[in-house]
This record gives C-alpha cells, structure tokens and sequence, in this order.
C-alpha cells in the first residue's frame, strides 16, 4: 500500500470514527450521508479505481523502490547523521529553549492575562455573540 494510500485511508477511518462516535446529531448524520453518496458514487468509485491503478501501477513499484534505496542507502545514512547533527546542534537548542520560554510566558506571564482580557472582552461584546 502506498503512502499516498495510506494517509487517505487514516483520514477515512478517522472521520468514519468521529461519525460513528459520540457525534450523532443530525448533521452528523447528514455528513455522513454525504460521505457515504460520494463513495458509492460513480466519482468516487472512479477515484478509487484511479487510486488502485496508481499503487498497482510500475512508477508506485519504482517510486517506492526508490524510497526503499534511499533509506538503506548512503544517501540516505548521510541525510539520518545531518538531521541527527542539526538536531543536537546549538541553534536548535536555542530555538527550543525560546520556544518552552515563550511557552512559559503564555501560561504564566503578561501574555497570558492580556490573552484572557482579549478573549473576555470578544466573548462580553455584542460581535461576540452569535445571533442565530
């Protein structure tokens, strides 16, 4: 199965889930209604068919050959070692260590009590409420 496959069957089964779930309003029902009709729909089954033709196809076999050589590979060694060095590099230290600080700063700080005051004020005025 290809990756491009894969991610897509992740996603059905994750929205399929969701519906199924705790979810069971009526638009809910209606989304998945939807989403039944436009699988079983000529399109849809035009896209699946389309999508088998593409993993089945040479260019998936040779794509995913590729991969495969990249991976296990020198290219691919040399690309693990300089993700790995520029993981443990000192400029990713500091981005990371500024990131957890800002973090820090939006949950303890001035930012975040000027973030609840902003969110207060939206929800408290009248283009806050939803009118329907």
């Amino acid at each position: 199965m290809s990756e491009i496959e894969r991610q897509v069957r992740g996603w059905w089964a994750r929205l399929m889930a969701w519906l199924h779930g705790a979810q069971h309003g009526g638009a809910a029902e209606r989304a998945k209604t939807a989403f039944h009709d436009v699988r079983t729909s000529d399109t849809g089954r035009k896209a699946e068919s389309a999508l088998r033709d593409l993993r089945d196809s040479d260019a998936a076999r040779r794509a995913e050959a590729a991969f495969r050589d990249l991976r296990e590979g020198d290219a691919g060694r040399k690309a693990k070692e300089a993700f790995r060095d520029l993981r443990d590099s000192e400029a990713v230290a500091k981005a990371r260590d500024a990131a957890r600080d800002m973090v820090r700063d939006l949950r303890e700080g001035e930012a975040r009590r000027k973030a609840k005051e902003a969110s207060r004020d939206l929800r408290d005025s009248p283009a806050g409420h939803d009118k329907s």
